[in-house]
């Protein structure tokens, strides 16, 4: 388990296997997510990284407003 440090500047670091694991780069934007205790870091990806994402989703089970009640 890889571990990380709150600077005096509120900065962490991210230990590099982690980097290497998820392919970050410096500069990269992420969303900080607070939930109860814990601190979610969600890489922002570009919209040209998404193209594709969905590719072959079936839409035939989606839910609709009848669903809900």
């Amino acid at each position: 388990m890889a571990v990380a440090t709150l600077s005096s500047k509120f900065q962490l670091g991210i230990p590099k296997s982690v980097r290497e694991e998820l392919g970050l780069k410096a500069g990269q934007k992420f969303t900080v997510i607070a939930k109860g205790s814990v601190i979610e870091l969600v890489p922002v990806r570009s919209m040209d990284d998404m193209r594709g994402l969905l590719r072959g989703a079936s839409t035939l089970e989606v839910r609709d407003r009848r669903d809900r009640f």
